[in-house]
């Protein structure tokens, strides 16, 4: 998992492979791709509303009818909510030779690697839970020892785990194989959403908060309830003590579900989606592609904690009762991982006194700090995420993760163009108001520049 060269077939390989074999080309998976974008054609559908350049194996899909495939926006093309038009991303034109491998459109190999990356992770996780048990059969006076020894390193790689998800949904939508779409996230939670409505509902966040700071502003964002709680009394500084009553909320409502890979947000999401069919029916294919996906999806969510509650059981001398201890510890340290990550990348991204932190260069007068929490994330790839997260909502599709091209280009590299990028201005002019974001957005290029 610590190698920076794609598991590629070698060259001249490209077609040798059935589908029926085991194993794909890249051309195979390429094709594979596009039907299934015309099959989940409500994924094709919002993705080809965000921001940006369009998703190129989403192209040729028809604009979907539902209203959880369409930007909340009135005639004039202004938002319901704030009035602002629909921002048009600011892509270098001409391109740069310094940015141009920043837009180009990730290679199935490289597709193909992330997923690799992915089920590689899976595996881990589930070997370091069956060692766990054999670590507590042979010494099991050393409960402590063998929890601590197992419990952070698993959570650590459920922070891997999530921005490893991210990376895949933004580049490489599809697994390879059918069968990896069940691995994406099943430590997460008892049961979750499905991989594909994963996708779904977070590309309805990118449709509908395209500006960090003004969330839901062009249809409703399945992460508002979050924002809500960070944002609701106005400006951090005299707020603070109001902040109080709601912030220390946000880690107990990401361990208990509420994010994107939990119980809880599931929920949430199947109270929205699939809209209603037409005179209120049923959704048309609520019963042939939803609910068959959520059941196939949950049905091995269970299984694998059912696994788990008996690798707590008769291997360590317990009676089948008793394994919900075992399991509950592994899930503990799960759900510190995954309510991590996902703090990460919804709270700390999208929250005022994060983004006015960055807008002091803090890469430059906090450097320990950035080290540490690149460290905390899995690699200075992954911080990058956090540092323009603006950019990535920016050019969700042209761009991708800024760590998925950390990946593959080096996280110095993709920092400075990222920042070239920002000095740029990433939306154009279009007569609005700046937002509070933009001012911000602004003010760091400035400082990041003079800190060169």
């Amino acid at each position: 998992m610590a190698t920076s060269a794609p598991l590629l077939p070698k060259e001249g390989k490209k077609g040798a492979h059935s589908k029926a074999s085991i194993f794909y080309g890249a051309d195979e998976y390429l094709e594979e791709l596009k039907k299934k974008y015309a099959h989940d054609h409500e994924i094709a559908a919002l993705k080809n509303l965000l921001p940006g350049d369009n998703d190129p194996n989403a192209a040729g899909q028809a604009e979907s009818k539902d209203k959880m495939m369409k930007l909340e926006k009135n005639a004039e093309n202004r938002s319901l909510k704030t009035n602002r038009l629909f921002p048009t991303a600011n892509k270098p034109d001409p391109m740069p030779q310094n940015l141009a491998f920043l837009f180009t459109k990730i290679t199935p190999e490289q597709m193909m690697y992330m997923w690799n990356v992915l089920t590689a992770i899976f595996v881990t996780q589930v070997l370091m839970v069956c060692l766990y048990s054999a670590a507590l059969a042979a010494f099991p006076e050393h409960w402590w020892t063998c929890t601590l020894c197992f419990g952070i390193p698993f959570s650590y790689i459920a922070i891997q785990n999530i921005y490893i998800d991210h990376d895949v949904m933004h580049g490489a939508t599809f697994p390879v194989y059918e069968w990896q779409k069940f691995l994406t996230h099943p430590f997460a939670d008892f049961f979750s959403l499905p991989w594909e409505e994963f996708v779904l509902e977070h590309n309805r966040h990118h449709a509908s908060t395209v500006d960090l700071l003004i969330q839901g502003e062009f249809g409703w964002d399945p992460e508002e309830f979050h924002y809500a709680l960070q944002q609701w009394a106005g400006p951090m500084g005299p707020n603070w003590y109001k902040y109080l009553l709601t912030v220390p909320w946000i880690p107990i409502i990401h361990f208990f579900g509420l994010n994107d890979t939990g119980s809880l947000f599931a929920l949430e999401w199947w109270m929205h989606f699939p809209d209603e069919g037409t005179g209120g029916k049923c959704n048309k294919e609520f019963w042939s592609k939803w609910v068959p996906r959520r059941v196939k999806h949950n049905a091995f969510v269970a299984s694998l904690w059912a696994c788990v509650w008996l690798l707590g059981t008769f291997p360590l001398g317990r009676p089948l009762s008793e394994g919900w201890r075992f399991m509950f510890t592994v899930s503990f340290f799960a759900r510190v991982g995954y309510s991590a990550a996902w703090m990460f990348i919804t709270n700390f991204t999208h929250s005022l006194p994060w983004n006015e932190f960055l807008a002091n260069d803090p890469g430059r007068t906090w450097p320990v700090l950035h080290n540490l929490m690149a460290l905390v994330l899995g690699g200075k790839h992954r911080w990058n995420e956090m540092l323009f997260h603006d950019v990535h909502h920016a050019f969700p599709n042209a761009v991708g993760t800024l760590s998925q091209r950390g990946r593959f280009h080096g996280w110095e590299k993709v920092h400075d163009a990222a920042a070239e990028v920002l000095h740029r201005g990433l939306w154009k002019a279009n007569g609005d108001e700046e937002t509070q974001m933009q001012k911000t957005q602004k003010k760091r290029s400035m400082m990041m520049k003079q800190g060169k």
